[in-house]
């Protein structure tokens, strides 16, 4: 099984406790939560309907869509039973004090690169 490549990203300054903030990374826009202090990067869009999930909110430990109300665990990106669904979560690391959130490389941009 072959390492996956990422590239890493500063994600700028942080949403205060219980925010959510819509950033862009290389190519991604994402969600950049303040969950009770912990840190958490997931997709930004709801894939029942599309919704941005930034005009949303968090409660115990799930982001909440703004429009139909679906969960999405922060850490797994899971939906809740019965949804059938998630949301990608991205990791995040820190490096000299400063957060920083990885992208997958695509296979196509390592085969082109």
């Amino acid at each position: 099984m072959s390492k996956v490549e990422m590239n890493w990203f500063p994600v700028g300054t942080l949403p205060n406790i219980g925010e959510i903030k819509k950033i862009q990374v290389g190519n991604k826009k994402m969600c950049l939560i303040n969950d009770q202090g912990q840190i958490y990067a997931t997709g930004v869009r709801c894939p029942h309907a599309g919704a941005d999930l930034s005009h949303g909110w968090c409660q115990e430990a799930k982001i909440i869509c703004p429009v139909h109300r679906q969960q999405f665990d922060l850490a797994s990106g899971k939906g809740d039973e019965g949804q059938g669904n998630f949301i990608p979560v991205y990791p995040l690391k820190i490096i000299e004090g400063k957060h920083y959130v990885g992208v997958k490389v695509t296979w196509w941009k390592r085969l082109f690169s």
